[in-house]
């Protein structure tokens, strides 16, 4: 049975971006995105709202980008291989391959799509991932905390949420940032 992922890479003060809407800091290096790349690979679908999708459309075509690093190049064909729905009620249309627009989010049916996956989904954007976290059909946290404190911004996870989590993975990078995997019980 497949799992809703919630991924996300923060600041040790558990932001996803700063308070100027800025992300530069938490941007990995080459090991890091090569772990992530592996993580990622199980990922048969993205959901994504507006403002992450309009982040992530990047990689439909950084391919096309000169002086790719070989992570890059992997990670780009790990995105463009899996489906995309974003959930938005003021875009007026996707611009990327194998993507669809819905008008609302439906957990109860997120939590059928997913339950009858034969890969994983990911769910990215804090926003997003709060409507999920909430209805409670998040499966799993991988987080990348960052050896950064940004003092603001977007919270990785929703304040008014309490959930017992079970550390499944961990992992420390040479540059600091320490992978976190939980699942909730």
């Amino acid at each position: 049975m497949a799992q809703l992922v919630y991924t996300g890479i923060m600041s040790v003060d558990g932001y996803i971006a700063d308070k100027d809407g800025k992300f530069d800091w938490s941007a990995p290096d080459d090991e890091v995105h090569a772990f992530v790349n592996d993580r990622e690979a199980s990922i048969g679908t993205y959901l994504y709202g507006r403002r992450m999708y309009e982040v992530m459309r990047y990689w439909e075509t950084a391919h096309t980008l000169a002086g790719q690093s070989a992570v890059t190049r992997d990670f780009t064909e790990i995105w463009q291989a899996a489906d995309k729905i974003v959930y938005s009620t003021t875009l007026e249309a996707v611009s990327t391959e194998r993507t669809r627009l819905e008008r609302s989010f439906d957990p109860a049916e997120v939590r059928r799509s997913t339950d009858a996956a034969d890969r994983d989904v990911g769910v990215g954007g804090a926003a997003l991932a709060a409507h999920a976290i909430r209805a409670g059909i998040v499966d799993e946290f991988h987080m990348y905390v960052t050896p950064h404190i940004v003092g603001g911004g977007t919270p990785y996870l929703p304040d008014d949420v309490r959930l017992e989590l079970e550390l499944l993975d961990e992992h420390r990078f040479t540059n600091g940032v320490v992978y976190l995997r939980y699942r909730v019980r």
